[in-house]
């Protein structure tokens, strides 16, 4: 089906005929990792651009070889996705092209072309994944996922959270201030997770009852602060610094000694 007879819909009442106007609409989506689609078939696009977005990512669609190049030379792209038959410029060109010019973005080919041979010489190309159409669109999303990862070193998930001299350990989910050990109830270990996680961020009562209790914020209750009353008395004793401080009118925060 040609392109100008399929339309990308939204709930909020955008509607998009083509790649220039998703593009277009994109103006107003905030910052995240940028994924670059080349792909001539708008259906095809369409599950793409969807589930991906639905994911976290922002996603620009361009439906011919040689706009998909050049976007891919002159864009800050975190990944591109690379269908293999294209007009104007066949997707083997464009990943050797990109390759030749040391542009290093992680590109995953996705075609109709399934046999080993076609897998292969998109691999050899350049390609750093090959998807074979039809795809599952989660599947297509976590290949994307694990390029990404790769791509961003896939750091260590932190363990340790520290505050000046204060350590929170995730793992073991001990605490110690002063290299001494800290004997906190389940949910002060919760409550002080949270405030370290957000170290030098006021957080509102209400986040914090949301996060710890699990359950909307109640104004007439006392318990958040009866809890970091106990707090403070093992994080703060008498002769070190205080770390937890009262920001009267908006919440609590957790930072290094001013």
């Amino acid at each position: 089906m040609p392109v100008h007879e399929l339309f990308f819909r939204k709930p909020t009442g955008f509607l998009w005929q083509n790649a220039a106007q998703w593009h277009q609409f994109l103006n107003s989506v905030p910052p995240m990792n940028r994924i670059l689609t080349i792909e001539d078939d708008a259906v095809t696009a369409r599950e793409i651009v969807a589930e991906l977005t639905r994911n976290g990512l922002n996603v620009d669609w361009v439906d011919n070889g040689r706009e998909g190049l050049e976007r891919a030379v002159s864009g800050d792209y975190d990944l591109i996705t690379l269908d293999r038959m294209l007009p104007e410029l066949d997707g083997l060109v464009i990943v050797t092209t990109l390759r030749t010019m040391g542009v290093a973005t992680p590109i995953l080919m996705i075609s109709a072309l399934s046999d080993v041979d076609e897998r292969v010489r998109g691999l050899r190309a350049g390609g750093d994944d090959y998807l074979t159409k039809p795809f599952a669109t989660d599947e297509m999303a976590a290949r994307v996922e694990v390029l990404l990862r790769r791509n961003n070193g896939a750091r260590e998930p932190e363990t340790i959270l520290r505050v000046a001299d204060l350590e929170l350990d995730l793992i073991s989910r001990e605490a110690s201030r002063n290299g001494q050990l800290l004997s906190l109830l389940p949910t002060e270990y919760k409550l002080l997770e949270f405030l370290m996680r957000n170290s030098g961020q006021i957080l509102s009562r209400m986040m914090i009852f949301e996060e710890v209790w699990g359950y909307h914020f109640d104004p007439g209750t006392n318990l958040i602060d009866v809890h970091i009353g106990r707090l403070r008395k093992k994080i703060d004793p008498p002769g070190l610094e205080p770390l937890i401080r009262t920001v009267r009118g908006s919440g609590y925060v957790i930072a290094e000694p001013c």
